[in-house]
């Protein structure tokens, strides 16, 4: 082997590294669009079918915030989690005026 096929397979295995990296970064993209609907999912399963046992236990305490139960912690994590939605939806925006 001389230096030529060494430099060869650096510069391949360089270019898999890029494609791989390219992957994992398309793979977060979308799995950063998953969370938001994922937990609004979670809000409106929990609030059909009910929080369970430990929704009763807190409703016995007479000074209860609103924002505590299961409902709203998943409302928040979603509105929480919309950041990549938003952006999504601005730059379709953005290159539909620009057309």
């Amino acid at each position: 082997m001389n230096a030529l096929d060494t430099n060869l397979d650096v510069g391949s295995a360089r270019a898999g590294a890029g494609r791989g990296h390219a992957a994992a970064l398309g793979a977060a993209h979308w799995l950063s669009l998953a969370a938001a609907p994922t937990f609004a999912i979670m809000a409106l399963l929990t609030g059909v079918l009910g929080g369970g046992q430990p929704d009763i236990l807190c409703s016995a305490a007479e000074h209860t915030s609103p924002l505590s139960g299961m409902v709203p912690m998943y409302l928040l994590m979603s509105a929480f989690h919309s950041a990549p939605w938003l952006k999504l939806i601005s730059s379709r925006r953005s290159g539909a005026r620009r057309s």
